[in-house]
């Protein structure tokens, strides 16, 4: 028997698509890579209505707990593609599964960008690390460096002079990107020295992360800076590659879709969040648009009953 709707992805778009089909006594799954996304990176919110201040960890718990409120089931599985039947579709996990439903809702987010260069992977949990609310504490007393100088990274490297001895915060560009304030409040710490102009070229390490090698872009010159960890900010991408062709897309990847339904180009395929073409990215217009794809995929559900 097939279920009414799956949603893939469960953070704050996903979870609360939970909440209004469980409502509406849809039989529904939640597949998620793992709950949270990127809400969990978030160290304070304080822009979530209701709410004077909250870190990303304790507000999914608190919408999660909801979603299980209304006997919503949800799986720690990732999907790795969806197929379309003649009436229903089929989503497919990692673990080889095939799971039938009549609807799909598509709230996978953005995942974070990666250097590409020579030890990025080889060292990732080993000193290389994309979320500093994780992993700062393990960085007491040492040498770190946080790559990319937008909004993402100045707030990973204030996490980071609460543990860290000394933080290098590099930037490609001559100049940094994020919010004048956090960049005063770095500067206030005595901890935080700003490298721009730098482009990554390799991170070394045997068993850990030992340091970094980095192109001066003024000079052309190539130079190494010892550290122990390395956080990697430089923006997020779209997490749709999982579906090849089946919806369309547009230049960034994001899925494009009805604003007034949140239905991709795909009968019965909804998504929201930040995977898709929304201009503004943040948690309560994800909760929204979540809430409007699964009273749709009940609408859809219900109208080919």
């Amino acid at each position: 028997m097939a279920y009414d709707l799956i949603i893939i992805g469960a953070d704050s778009a996903g979870l609360t698509a939970g909440i209004y089909a469980g409502r509406k006594k849809l039989n529904t799954l939640i597949l998620t890579k793992q709950i949270g996304g990127q809400s969990i990176y978030t160290n304070t919110i304080e822009n979530y209505p209701g709410i004077d201040l909250i870190g990303g960890i304790e507000l999914i718990g608190k919408i999660t707990a909801q979603v299980k409120k209304y006997g919503v089931e949800i799986k720690e599985e990732e999907v790795v593609s969806i197929e379309k039947g003649e009436k229903d579709f089929s989503v497919k996990t990692k673990n080889e599964e095939s799971i039938e439903t009549k609807s799909v809702i598509i709230a996978t987010g953005k995942v974070p960008r990666r250097l590409d260069v020579p030890g990025e992977k080889e060292l990732e949990n080993k000193g290389v690390s994309f979320c500093s609310i994780c992993d700062a504490p393990l960085f007491g007393g040492k040498l770190v460096a946080v790559i990319g100088g937008g909004n993402s990274g100045l707030e990973t490297a204030m996490d980071l002079t609460k543990y860290a001895e000394k933080i290098y915060v590099f930037e490609y560009t001559p100049k940094l990107r994020g919010d004048e304030f956090l960049q005063d409040k770095l500067k206030q710490s005595g901890k935080v020295e700003f490298i721009l102009n730098a482009e990554i070229k390799k991170i070394k390490g045997r068993d850990f992360v030992e340091k970094i090698v980095y192109l001066e872009r003024k000079t052309e010159k190539i130079k190494d800076m010892p550290v122990s960890g390395v956080f990697v900010n430089i923006g997020w991408d779209p997490a749709a590659l999982f579906l090849g062709k089946l919806v369309d897309l547009n230049s960034r990847g994001e899925i494009i879709v009805d604003p007034k339904t949140m239905e991709t180009s795909v009968r019965g395929i909804f998504a929201a969040g930040d995977v898709t073409e929304s201009v503004y990215k943040q948690i309560v217009i994800a909760a929204a648009e979540g809430a409007k794809a699964a009273l749709s995929a009940y609408n859809y559900v219900m109208s080919n009953e």
